[in-house]
């Protein structure tokens, strides 16, 4: 399933960079959100963005002064991230293997990039985050929010919406302790949800 979602999001690529390859398509809220938990990460800190697509917050993150990278499934998306913002570190690959140092980060992005994974697959890439990121390493995820776990119809490849309490469940199953979460419900848009977690000691 995440091969053919990332063969999807490669024969619509460039489609994706116009419509929101930028910060200038980000939500004023969201990123006042994304901000304020990049303030609270030590400046310099370790922070992978986990499914940084065109590569646009792992920018933003570094423009804050943390040390960001940036690892996504879409060949074109870190093709075209490497060629933009050229002082920043991407690399192709999933979510499932960081490919970083067990407890070596301060904290991960997950910006709507687990919204393809299979409820029962979530714990891959939630485990791995938790394995990556030091004890009390924090964890932000955006994610399409309803009232249960279900399917809908994305416009690039199936996806799912969770409840808070659904994901909230799935964050402590992985090892990690929920900080806050909050909800963003506007008239004819998808209600989203965002979760701050924390790896737990000994996790």
């Amino acid at each position: 399933m995440i091969n053919e979602v990332g063969a999807a999001y490669s024969l619509r690529a460039q489609e994706y960079v116009e419509r929101f390859g930028s910060m200038d398509a980000v939500h004023p809220q969201d990123r006042q959100l994304v901000e304020t938990w990049a303030h609270g990460i030590e400046p310099g800190s370790s922070v992978i963005d986990a499914g940084c697509g065109p590569g646009q917050w792992t920018n933003f993150l570094a423009e804050l002064g943390l040390a960001a990278r940036g690892i996504d499934l879409v060949p074109e998306f870190i093709e075209r991230a490497q060629r933009t913002y050229t002082d920043v570190r991407f690399s192709a690959g999933s979510l499932n293997d960081l490919e970083a140092p067990d407890d070596s980060a301060a904290a991960v992005l997950a910006w709507f990039s687990l919204i393809h994974h299979e409820p029962a697959d979530i714990q891959l890439p939630l485990q791995e985050f938790c394995r990556a990121l030091h004890p009390g390493g924090t964890l932000l995820i955006g994610f399409f929010e309803g009232p249960v776990v279900e399917q809908f119809a994305h416009a690039v490849a199936p996806a799912h919406r969770w409840s808070v309490d659904a994901l909230s469940d799935e964050l402590r199953a992985a090892g990690f302790n929920v900080d806050t979460s909050q909800v963003k419900r506007s008239p004819g848009e998808r209600s989203q949800g965002a979760i701050v977690a924390r790896a737990r000691d000994g996790s």
